[in-house]
């Protein structure tokens, strides 16, 4: 059997009282109805203990209004709170199968006299956890930690070698596509420019006509208009003698 499954094994085992089969015993063991959790006692006769280790069990077995009930137990079973001797058997086999064909005070077993003081058991684990190792000796977790370390810097290398190139292509296309807006920007720009330059003169000459064929002020003032001249002219050649 490998060491793992020995130490699982292992840390499975409860302290139990040293008892054997005649012997009366009290099994306080947990009982789940539901959501409520409750312990019953079941007393009897241990008429057989068979097994080793964590699969190790034991069978007892009382009388109930006449009535023979059995009932095995695991040894080490965690639903058992605790296991109470309550008289020692003076019985000379280790299956007591006999006991199924009497009835009565004869199904009774002989009890031992003072055999001297019990040995007080608290119940719990019998041996601390501790955590399976390998043929080497290293735990699940030293092992994991150690493969974790060897590999890290070969996956970081590895991660670095793999990123460059996609960088390098990112930035290229990055580089391509601020290339492509800019141009993309003066082409937009230039139509807008050439409307303004021609739309300029178009304004300038639409301007100078009107400029032109207004009349200043001052031009009013020293040029007298045409009749008015003529006028003129022809009072002072009818005045004149002739």
């Amino acid at each position: 059997m490998s060491s793992v499954i020995e130490n699982i094994e292992r840390a499975q085992l409860r302290r139990v009282p040293n008892f054997a089969p005649g012997d009366r015993v009290k099994v306080h063991f947990q009982v789940i109805e539901g959501s409520r959790r409750r312990v019953q006692v079941f007393e009897g006769v241990v008429i057989k203990r068979q097994g080793h280790g964590a699969r190790e069990t034991f069978t007892v077995r009382k009388q109930s209004f006449g009535v023979g009930v059995e009932r095995s137990f695991p040894v080490h079973s965690p639903k058992i709170e605790r296991i109470e001797l309550s008289a020692r058997g003076d019985v000379r086999r280790a299956k007591l199968y006999y006991l199924r064909d009497r009835v009565g005070k004869r199904a009774r077993v002989r009890e031992r006299r003072y055999t001297g003081p019990e040995e007080a058991v608290e119940p719990g684990l019998l041996h601390e956890i501790t955590e399976a190792t390998d043929a080497d000796g290293m735990t699940a977790q030293e092992t994991v930690g150690e493969a974790a370390a060897g590999s890290e810097p070969d996956g970081a290398a590895t991660a670095a070698g793999a990123q460059a190139p996609g960088d390098a292509d990112a930035d290229a296309d990055a580089a391509a596509d601020a290339d492509a807006a800019d141009a993309g920007a003066e082409e937009t720009r230039a139509p807008g420019a050439g409307r303004e330059d021609t739309e300029a003169p178009d304004a300038v000459g639409e301007a100078s006509p009107e400029a032109t064929a207004a009349p200043s002020p001052d031009a009013e003032d020293s040029t007298p208009p045409a009749d008015a001249a003529g006028a003129e002219g022809d009072v002072t050649a009818g005045d004149e003698p002739a």
